[in-house]
């Protein structure tokens, strides 16, 4: 029998607010997200575990106030004066700690965003990011920013979440595989990030459904 073809195809995130489920553990979050123009100082800190949906929301918040979104990363190279005349997301705070030239353009794009009259969402993974910048000024700021987070999932968000990973990547488990995946995995969204793609990587290697055996294997090789 010949072997099937394994095709890498990228997922595609739907990224709109009807795509995000609600739990007791994000509901905080998204009301921040949803009621931004009440915003304290007109800036939030949105904080949480990798794969929590931290980005999803930077993408409902700039559909609801037009924000253009920038990697922390990317900030030593982009244009500020033009990025601050609107709102702005920045992701990943805790990616650009230590980096004198990135800190400084956070510092820069924060004062003029807010001098500008315009509004500032800012993501980080890290609750140690705060106490790793450098830029004493920079710190002050970002520790001056009212912040919200999104605590680990319950059953119902992880679920949530496992269901919309297998429709970003248009897969189809048979209905029992939830049930049992659910209890036995860790209560992590990066679990389930690559729970997912272990399972599809397997249904693409064995030709097999993703059921309840494919997901027996695929917790007993899950890395986090």
């Amino acid at each position: 029998m010949s072997q099937q073809l394994s095709f890498d195809l990228p997922a595609v995130p739907a990224m709109g607010r009807d795509d995000f489920f609600v739990s007791a553990s994000n509901a905080a979050a998204v009301a921040m997200i949803e009621t931004w123009q009440s915003w304290p100082a007109r800036k939030l800190m949105l904080r949480g575990p990798s794969g929590a949906g931290k980005t999803h929301l930077a993408h409902v918040w700039a559909s609801l106030s037009g924000a253009r979104i920038i990697a922390a990363s990317d900030l030593a190279e982009a244009d500020i004066p033009s990025l601050a005349s609107g709102p702005v997301a920045v992701e990943d705070l805790w990616q650009i700690t230590g980096e004198r030239a990135q800190e400084r353009a956070l510092f820069h794009l924060h004062n003029l965003v807010l001098a500008e009259g315009n509004s500032l969402l800012i993501t980080s993974s890290d609750d140690s990011a705060l106490s790793d910048i450098h830029l004493p000024d920079l710190a002050s700021r970002m520790e001056g920013t009212p912040g919200v987070r999104i605590e680990p999932p319950d059953d119902a968000l992880l679920a949530a979440v496992l269901m919309k990973l297998f429709a970003d990547r248009q897969l189809r488990p048979t209905p029992e595989t939830l049930p049992y995946i659910v209890p036995r995995m860790p209560r992590a969204f990066a679990a389930a990030r690559n729970l997912v793609e272990t399972l599809d990587q397997l249904a693409l290697d064995t030709g097999k459904p993703i059921n309840r055996r494919l997901a027996a294997t695929a917790l007993d090789n899950l890395q986090i």
